[in-house]
Order: structure tokens, then C-alpha cells, then sequence
């Protein structure tokens, strides 16, 4: 019987999970899985096999976090039938300095893991969601923390300070940087399919409802747009991205808003929504005639593009750039926008290619070649898992 592992990434508007069977000394292989975006206050679960087709399951929606991870336990065990669940591996946005590498979670990690959430208030206890509701479950089942920031350990000391007081520093205060799992995937979809361009200094652009960019060389993480929190960086779907910090004081001392009132405007009343005041959605703003969603969509790309100069002088120059997630995947309106914006860079587009989205989307007069990869979070936290889980035994 093989061994298997069912993965949960729990982000801001939706939650993925995956079913991986595992054996020793082979790549975890995906067996089922779903998707459960938040709809107006419930989850609404869809899911696929192996080959990425839909099952039909009926309609099945959960009003909670918590009754949609029993859910999905139901689902696996009904759907595989001989379903043999040895762990489960979770998405954590933040480790915190203290976790440089996945965590078995057991002890106070969880504990310590809770105390992080002032920096991530709005994701840290989304990712930590399902791991109470599972250890409630079965308490006995082994849990395993794959940590966005992890990824970002590689990243010299002065890319991680601000320039404050060191002693803010000794309290924690760095840039920690996130999305860690899903560059690490793209990472290693280079080094098996093309190591010659993750050899060189790349710019990786996460772009979804949230959004970052990386810059590595020889596959490790050097820089990211992303910094303490998941604030800082490019504009994303609600959130406005780097910040004078100048204005929220402004805010605070001259506006008339409490810090409750300033939060919620960060995350949830800014960016695209926020620019626009039609939608947080790229594909509703894309097909909008309003003046204010092309603005928001004219923002977005223009940040991006910045940034990517940003680190690629980082990088002290840039071989290779790199489209991934929801947006960086699907849009090709995006991606041209923000390449006609990087043509000093040496950038060109192949037109067609990019309108169907293709793996490689560069013209032959490209200096740099330009990619599309998709990213594979659940399949970098099933490795994480089974290797914690064989470290173990």
C-alpha cells in the first residue's frame, strides 16, 4: 500500500488541496486535486483527478474553513476508496526567523507559529486554519509546516535589512519575503526542463491576487518586492503594495482613522479594487470601457515593470524572465504591457506565442528570453513532507 499525503494551501481568496501517493527515493505524484474558492462567504469545492479533468461531486459548499477541510477528508476517503493518509503538509506564509526549514508541527510550534500573526493578519491564520481543525480531528495524524519564507533564507544580509536601529533588527524586524513555495517549484521545473536559465539571474513574476517578484541567480532567492509583511512590493488585488510610510502616519494623525480602520483599507480596499472602484478582478477590469480600470490595470504593470529594473540590478543584470500564477499564467494582456515596459532590458515578445500563453513567449530578436511556467505549490509541499516524514522515521 503506498503512502500518502494530502497537501493544503489556504490562501486569501480560496483553498487548494491535493492528494499525492509517496514512496521512497521517487518524486511525489498527484492523485487528486481541488480547489475551493471563497464565494460570498462559503467555499465552494471543485475537484479533479490525476490528469487535471473534473469530477463531478454534486454541489458541495462549506461555510467554514473548518467544515470544508472535513469536506475534504470525506471526499478523499469516499472518492479513493483505499486511501492510505500517513501526514498532511500545509502552506505557512511565515516561519518567522526561528524556522529555517519545514517543521514537523508538534511541542509549541503551532503555538509559536500563532504569535506570528500581528505580521500576516490577514494570511497567517488562514494557513493555520486547517492545521487546528485536522489536529482536532485526528490528533494523531503528523503535520508538517512548509514555510513561505523559507525559500528566501538564501538571500544576503543586506537585501534583508531596513535601514532602522539594529535594534529593531535583534526584535525581527527584516525583510522576510514570501511566495518562498511557489518559486521554489519553478525553481525546480528549470533545473529539470532548462538548468542552463536557472543557472543565470532571473526574475520571477508571482502574479495572482496577491503578488511578488524574485530575483535569482543560480537558482537561489537574492531579492524579492516583498519584505515584513505581505504588504510591501506591487500593487495586488486589494492591497496597494510599497508604501510611503509617511502616509499611513498621515492617516492616523490627520484623517481621522484608528489602526483597525487603516488595516482594513490595506488589505482589503486597495489595489486593483481600490484604484479602479470596479473590481479586484484583472479579467473584469481588462474588459471594462472605464476610465478607472484602465488605470488600475496601467498601475499594476507599470510597477511590475519598475520593479523587475529594480532587481535586476539586484541581480547586476537580467538573463531571464519569468511569468507564474493566476494572473502570470492566464492574462497575455498583462504580460505584454509589462514587457513593452521592460524593451530597455532587451525584452521582446513573440505575439502569437504570448496570446496562447505558450512556455516560451520571447521573439528570436529577444535578449532575454521571456517564459511562462506554471507553478505547482501543492507538489513542493507533498516533497517537503515526505521528507520530513522520512527524516523522522
Amino acid at each position: 500500500m503506498t503512502a500518502d499525503i494530502i497537501t493544503f494551501n489556504a490562501g486569501s481568496s480560496s483553498v487548494r488541496f491535493a492528494v499525492f501517493g509517496t514512496a521512497p527515493d521517487a518524486k511525489p505524484w498527484r492523485v487528486m486535486s481541488g480547489r475551493a474558492p471563497l464565494r460570498d462567504g462559503s467555499y465552494l469545492l471543485e475537484v479533479a483527478d490525476d490528469t487535471g479533468l473534473p469530477i463531478d461531486l454534486g454541489q458541495h459548499e462549506y461555510l467554514s474553513i473548518d467544515a470544508l477541510v472535513a469536506g475534504i477528508f470525506d471526499l478523499v476517503e469516499e472518492g479513493l476508496g483505499n486511501i492510505n493518509i500517513v501526514a498532511t503538509g500545509h502552506r505557512v506564509i511565515h516561519g518567522g526567523q526561528r524556522h529555517t526549514a519545514p517543521s514537523l508541527i508538534a511541542g509549541d510550534v503551532l503555538a509559536g507559529l500563532e504569535q506570528l500573526s500581528p505580521i500576516a493578519p490577514m494570511d497567517q491564520a488562514r494557513t493555520l486554519a486547517p492545521i487546528h481543525e485536522i489536529a482536532r480531528r485526528f490528533p494523531t495524524l503528523p503535520q508538517i509546516a512548509c514555510f513561505d519564507t523559507v525559500f528566501h533564507q538564501s538571500r544576503p544580509l543586506v537585501a534583508k535589512r531596513f535601514a532602522l536601529p539594529t535594534s529593531f533588527e535583534d526584535a525581527g524586524i527584516i525583510r522576510y519575503c514570501f511566495h518562498g513555495l511557489s518559486y521554489e517549484s519553478i525553481a525546480q521545473n528549470l533545473a529539470e526542463n532548462a538548468p542552463e536559465i536557472l543557472a543565470g539571474r532571473v526574475v520571477f513574476a508571482h502574479l495572482g491576487s496577491t503578488a511578488s517578484l524574485c530575483a535569482m541567480r543560480d537558482g537561489l532567492s537574492i531579492d524579492t518586492s516583498m519584505a515584513f509583511s505581505a504588504l510591501d512590493g506591487i500593487p495586488m488585488a486589494t492591497r496597494p503594495g510599497a508604501l510611503d510610510p509617511g502616509v499611513v502616519l498621515y492617516l492616523l494623525e490627520h484623517m481621522g482613522m484608528g489602526v483597525k480602520d487603516v488595516q482594513d483599507l490595506l488589505y482589503h480596499r486597495s489595489g486593483l479594487l481600490g484604484v479602479s472602484g470596479i473590481s479586484e478582478d484583472v479579467q473584469v477590469l481588462l474588459k471594462s470601457r472605464q476610465p478607472p480600470a484602465a488605470a488600475a490595470i496601467e498601475l499594476f504593470c507599470y510597477r511590475i515593470a519598475r520593479e523587475i529594473g529594480a532587481l535586476s540590478a539586484s541581480l547586476g543584470g537580467l538573463d531571464a524572465l519569468v511569468f507564474t500564477a493566476g494572473i502570470g499564467e492566464n492574462q497575455p494582456e498583462i504580460r505584454r504591457m509589462i514587457c513593452e515596459r521592460c524593451a530597455w532590458l532587451g525584452v521582446r515578445l513573440n505575439a502569437a506565442a504570448n496570446a496562447a500563453s505558450d512556455p516560451s513567449i520571447s521573439s528570436g530578436a529577444s535578449l532575454v528570453p521571456v517564459l511562462v511556467i506554471p507553478t505547482d505549490e501543492e507538489l513542493a509541499i507533498a516533497g517537503h513532507t515526505s521528507a520530513v516524514l522520512a527524516a523522522a522515521s
